[in-house]
Protein backbone atom coordinates (compact mmCIF):
# COMPACT_ATOMS: atom_id res chain seq x y z
CA UNK A 1 0.00 0.00 0.00
CA UNK A 2 2.92 2.35 1.19
CA UNK A 3 4.29 1.63 -2.36
CA UNK A 4 1.46 2.47 -4.43
CA UNK A 5 0.94 5.84 -2.87
CA UNK A 6 4.64 6.48 -3.27
CA UNK A 7 4.27 5.53 -6.86
CA UNK A 8 0.77 7.77 -7.11
CA UNK A 9 3.07 10.98 -5.66
CA UNK A 10 5.88 10.32 -7.77
CA UNK A 11 3.31 10.29 -10.94
CA UNK A 12 1.96 13.30 -9.33
CA UNK A 13 4.84 15.45 -9.03
CA UNK A 14 6.12 14.50 -12.31
CA UNK A 15 2.76 15.73 -14.19
CA UNK A 16 2.95 18.69 -12.31
CA UNK A 17 6.31 19.36 -13.65
CA UNK A 18 5.49 21.31 -16.78
CA UNK A 19 8.58 23.12 -19.16
CA UNK A 20 6.02 25.19 -20.90
CA UNK A 21 4.79 26.63 -17.68
CA UNK A 22 7.70 27.42 -16.08
CA UNK A 23 8.65 29.28 -19.51
CA UNK A 24 5.79 30.52 -20.00
CA UNK A 25 5.49 32.18 -16.36
CA UNK A 26 9.14 33.28 -16.88
CA UNK A 27 8.19 35.05 -19.89
CA UNK A 28 5.39 36.96 -18.14
CA UNK A 29 6.70 37.86 -14.51
CA UNK A 30 4.52 34.71 -13.02
CA UNK A 31 6.92 34.73 -10.29
CA UNK A 32 4.37 32.29 -8.30
CA UNK A 33 3.79 30.19 -11.24
CA UNK A 34 7.75 30.11 -11.66
CA UNK A 35 8.06 29.09 -7.88
CA UNK A 36 5.67 26.05 -8.28
CA UNK A 37 7.51 25.08 -11.02
CA UNK A 38 10.92 25.02 -9.13
CA UNK A 39 9.44 23.31 -6.45
CA UNK A 40 7.89 20.73 -8.93
CA UNK A 41 11.55 19.52 -10.35
CA UNK A 42 10.85 21.30 -13.33
CA UNK A 43 14.43 21.46 -15.30
CA UNK A 44 15.54 25.24 -14.94
CA UNK A 45 17.43 24.45 -18.67
CA UNK A 46 14.45 23.61 -20.17
CA UNK A 47 14.52 25.56 -23.52
CA UNK A 48 12.16 27.68 -25.74
CA UNK A 49 12.48 27.06 -29.57
CA UNK A 50 14.59 30.36 -29.44
CA UNK A 51 16.94 28.08 -27.10
CA UNK A 52 16.04 30.40 -24.34
CA UNK A 53 15.85 29.26 -20.83
CA UNK A 54 13.15 30.69 -18.17
CA UNK A 55 15.54 33.08 -16.48
CA UNK A 56 17.01 34.21 -19.82
CA UNK A 57 13.17 34.99 -20.58
CA UNK A 58 12.75 36.65 -17.41
CA UNK A 59 15.53 38.69 -18.08
CA UNK A 60 14.17 39.80 -21.22
CA UNK A 61 10.91 41.17 -19.56
CA UNK A 62 13.40 42.47 -16.60
CA UNK A 63 11.15 40.70 -13.96
CA UNK A 64 13.21 40.45 -11.28
CA UNK A 65 11.43 38.71 -8.61
CA UNK A 66 10.73 35.60 -11.61
CA UNK A 67 14.65 36.14 -12.21
CA UNK A 68 15.66 35.91 -8.28
CA UNK A 69 13.99 33.15 -7.88
CA UNK A 70 15.06 30.85 -10.75
CA UNK A 71 18.92 32.56 -9.57
CA UNK A 72 18.17 30.82 -6.20
CA UNK A 73 17.60 28.19 -7.55
CA UNK A 74 20.86 27.87 -9.36
CA UNK A 75 19.35 28.52 -12.86
CA UNK A 76 22.69 29.58 -15.18
CA UNK A 77 23.09 32.73 -15.54
CA UNK A 78 25.46 32.10 -18.26
CA UNK A 79 23.14 30.11 -20.09
CA UNK A 80 23.00 31.17 -23.90
CA UNK A 81 20.31 31.04 -26.44
CA UNK A 82 20.05 30.62 -30.40
CA UNK A 83 21.75 34.02 -30.91
CA UNK A 84 24.23 33.93 -28.06
CA UNK A 85 22.46 35.73 -25.55
CA UNK A 86 22.90 35.01 -21.79
CA UNK A 87 20.79 36.20 -18.94
CA UNK A 88 24.25 38.35 -17.84
CA UNK A 89 25.01 39.46 -21.43
CA UNK A 90 21.43 40.77 -21.93
CA UNK A 91 20.79 42.50 -18.39
CA UNK A 92 23.76 44.08 -19.23
CA UNK A 93 22.99 45.20 -22.40
CA UNK A 94 19.87 46.55 -21.61
CA UNK A 95 20.70 47.90 -18.52
CA UNK A 96 18.68 45.36 -15.89
CA UNK A 97 20.53 46.91 -13.44
CA UNK A 98 18.82 44.57 -10.42
CA UNK A 99 19.30 41.04 -12.38
CA UNK A 100 22.78 42.44 -13.68
CA UNK A 101 23.56 42.10 -10.20
CA UNK A 102 22.02 38.80 -9.20
CA UNK A 103 24.05 37.30 -12.22
CA UNK A 104 27.34 38.73 -11.13
CA UNK A 105 26.47 37.55 -7.42
CA UNK A 106 25.97 34.26 -8.84
CA UNK A 107 28.87 32.77 -11.46
CA UNK A 108 28.84 35.30 -14.81
CA UNK A 109 31.39 34.63 -17.05
CA UNK A 110 33.32 38.47 -16.78
CA UNK A 111 34.72 36.95 -20.93
CA UNK A 112 31.35 35.85 -22.21
CA UNK A 113 30.92 36.87 -25.32
CA UNK A 114 27.97 37.81 -27.47
CA UNK A 115 27.38 37.66 -31.10
CA UNK A 116 28.92 40.92 -31.89
CA UNK A 117 32.23 38.65 -29.98
CA UNK A 118 31.51 41.34 -27.35
CA UNK A 119 31.66 41.93 -23.57
CA UNK A 120 28.67 42.55 -21.63
CA UNK A 121 30.06 46.37 -21.27
CA UNK A 122 30.34 47.09 -24.45
CA UNK A 123 26.46 47.88 -25.64
CA UNK A 124 26.03 49.22 -22.10
CA UNK A 125 28.22 51.56 -23.27
CA UNK A 126 26.36 52.36 -26.52
CA UNK A 127 23.34 52.68 -24.81
CA UNK A 128 23.96 54.94 -22.28
CA UNK A 129 23.76 52.60 -18.96
CA UNK A 130 25.76 54.60 -16.96
CA UNK A 131 25.34 52.39 -13.44
CA UNK A 132 25.69 49.38 -15.89
CA UNK A 133 28.54 50.52 -17.17
CA UNK A 134 30.02 51.54 -13.40
CA UNK A 135 28.35 48.04 -12.27
CA UNK A 136 30.35 46.22 -15.19
CA UNK A 137 33.84 48.30 -14.60
CA UNK A 138 33.36 47.39 -11.01
CA UNK A 139 33.08 43.94 -11.65
CA UNK A 140 36.47 43.58 -13.82
CA UNK A 141 35.19 43.60 -16.80
CA UNK A 142 37.99 43.94 -19.81
CA UNK A 143 37.57 47.66 -20.93
CA UNK A 144 39.55 47.21 -23.73
CA UNK A 145 37.93 44.21 -25.10
CA UNK A 146 37.44 44.48 -29.15
CA UNK A 147 34.45 43.01 -30.89
CA UNK A 148 34.04 41.91 -33.99
CA UNK A 149 33.36 45.32 -35.18
CA UNK A 150 36.61 46.39 -34.05
CA UNK A 151 35.11 48.55 -30.97
CA UNK A 152 35.90 48.75 -28.30
CA UNK A 153 33.08 49.72 -25.56
CA UNK A 154 34.73 53.52 -25.74
CA UNK A 155 34.43 53.28 -29.25
CA UNK A 156 31.18 52.81 -29.07
CA UNK A 157 30.35 55.34 -26.68
CA UNK A 158 31.81 57.43 -28.99
CA UNK A 159 30.47 56.19 -32.95
CA UNK A 160 26.97 54.40 -31.45
CA UNK A 161 25.89 57.33 -29.24
CA UNK A 162 24.92 60.88 -29.56
CA UNK A 163 27.38 62.61 -27.84
CA UNK A 164 25.00 63.64 -24.90
CA UNK A 165 25.81 63.56 -20.89
CA UNK A 166 25.30 59.78 -20.06
CA UNK A 167 27.72 58.84 -22.95
CA UNK A 168 30.10 61.90 -21.89
CA UNK A 169 30.14 60.56 -18.52
CA UNK A 170 30.41 56.80 -19.77
CA UNK A 171 33.67 58.00 -21.80
CA UNK A 172 35.08 59.46 -18.41
CA UNK A 173 34.42 56.25 -16.56
CA UNK A 174 36.32 54.74 -18.97
CA UNK A 175 38.75 56.84 -19.08
CA UNK A 176 39.16 56.17 -15.61
CA UNK A 177 39.07 52.81 -15.69
CA UNK A 178 42.13 52.44 -18.17
CA UNK A 179 40.39 52.76 -21.61
CA UNK A 180 42.90 53.24 -24.28
CA UNK A 181 42.17 55.40 -26.34
CA UNK A 182 44.29 54.85 -28.70
CA UNK A 183 43.17 51.85 -30.03
CA UNK A 184 41.58 52.50 -33.89
CA UNK A 185 39.21 50.87 -35.24
CA UNK A 186 39.13 48.55 -38.55
CA UNK A 187 39.95 51.69 -40.65
CA UNK A 188 42.52 53.31 -37.87
CA UNK A 189 40.41 55.69 -37.19
CA UNK A 190 40.59 56.07 -33.33
CA UNK A 191 38.38 57.29 -30.42
CA UNK A 192 38.81 61.07 -30.25
CA UNK A 193 39.30 61.09 -34.36
CA UNK A 194 36.01 60.26 -34.17
CA UNK A 195 34.43 62.42 -31.21
CA UNK A 196 35.80 65.36 -33.49
CA UNK A 197 34.26 64.45 -36.92
CA UNK A 198 31.03 64.34 -35.70
CA UNK A 199 31.41 66.96 -33.61
CA UNK A 200 31.40 66.14 -30.12
CA UNK A 201 33.67 68.53 -28.84
CA UNK A 202 32.98 67.70 -25.13
CA UNK A 203 33.92 64.10 -25.46
CA UNK A 204 36.90 64.62 -27.43
CA UNK A 205 38.10 66.98 -24.93
CA UNK A 206 37.62 63.93 -22.41
CA UNK A 207 39.61 61.92 -24.59
CA UNK A 208 42.32 63.85 -25.17
CA UNK A 209 42.79 64.82 -21.67
CA UNK A 210 43.37 61.15 -21.62
CA UNK A 211 46.27 60.84 -24.03
CA UNK A 212 43.82 60.17 -26.62
CA UNK A 213 45.64 60.81 -30.35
Amino acid sequence: MKRAILALLLMTGAAMADPAALLNAAANGDTATVAAEIAAGTPLESRSTKGETALLLATHGNYVEAARALIAARADVNAKDAIQDSPYLYAGARGHLEILRLTLENGADLKSLNRFGGTALIPAAERGHVETVATLIAAGVDVNHVNRLGWTALMEAVVLADGGPRHQQIVEMLMKAGADPNIPDFDGVTALQHARRMGFGQMAALIEAGGGR
